[in-house]
């Protein structure tokens, strides 16, 4: 298929340069490093890639809001540079449960994802976070409200992934948890007034087309969604038959 044939829909994939290990060392100002984002970016657009999801964190914002937002500026100038329109993802709830700012550990060769952090993580525990939490979901989108490089809000990856990897410290009730705090992250980015929609991306289920069979969180995810979106990691004809059934829903 020749390239231009696709360009009509957005196409990328998930983003983070080859000199991090994670989300961490992506954007905090030690190791943030424009120069390998740029030539990285470049790559994709080489590919014909119009679109990044970009992994943000609220340890993030909570160490140096006003640096934050400004590296996430630097990156959306980046991707505008290379016609990419990036998807920003808020939170996280895959691999290492138990983040913490500063230097991150070398990556461990053969382990995937080997440095990869949730965003809350285990910090769900304490429910006197939620006001940091709600700080950071309106800092970041109500300083990105209006702005058009920003394709759309995942406000929250995998909401109901158990983690992943063999951490042993992953909240036994982490689920009923995250489905406590969803409805509030949806509503104070809408509070924010946000151009660009919202999602949370419901993942390997078969159960999207019928509501009668939803989860708990994925009720909030297809409900709260402006944009729906998905998660498949099975074969071709596995992919299209969900997303065949999630479109007749």
């Amino acid at each position: 298929m020749e390239l231009h044939a696709i360009t009509a829909f957005p196409l990328g994939s998930n983003f983070l340069p080859s000199d991090a290990i994670n989300q961490l060392e992506m954007f905090q100002a030690e190791t943030f490093d424009p120069g390998e984002i740029d030539k990285e970016f470049g790559w994709a657009e080489a590919a014909g890639m119009t679109t990044m999801r970009i992994f943000l964190h609220d340890l993030l914002w909570q160490q140096d809001s006003r640096g934050f937002k400004a590296r996430i500026d630097t990156v959306l100038v980046l991707a505008a540079k290379h016609h990419i329109k990036p998807v920003l993802v808020l939170f996280d709830s895959c691999w290492d449960p138990d983040p913490k700012l500063g230097p991150q550990h070398p990556s461990i060769p053969g382990i995937h994802n080997s440095g990869w952090v949730q965003s809350p993580g285990i910090a769900l525990e304490d429910d006197r976070n939620s006001a940091r939490f709600e700080a950071y979901v309106k800092g970041v989108i109500g300083a990105f409200a209006n702005d058009n490089r920003i394709l759309a809000w995942d406000v929250w990856n995998e909401p109901d992934n158990p983690g992943g990897g063999d951490y042993t410290n992953n909240l036994k009730d982490k689920v009923e948890r995250v489905d406590r705090l969803l409805p509030l992250v949806f509503a104070w980015a809408r509070s924010q007034g946000p151009s660009q929609p919202l999602t949370s991306g419901v993942w390997t289920h078969d159960s999207w087309a019928d509501p009668d069979k939803w989860s708990p969180t994925e009720k909030i995810q297809l409900t709260e969604s402006d944009i729906i979106s998905f998660h498949d990691y099975s074969w071709p004809e596995k992919f299209e038959s969900r997303l065949k059934r999630t479109l007749r829903s």
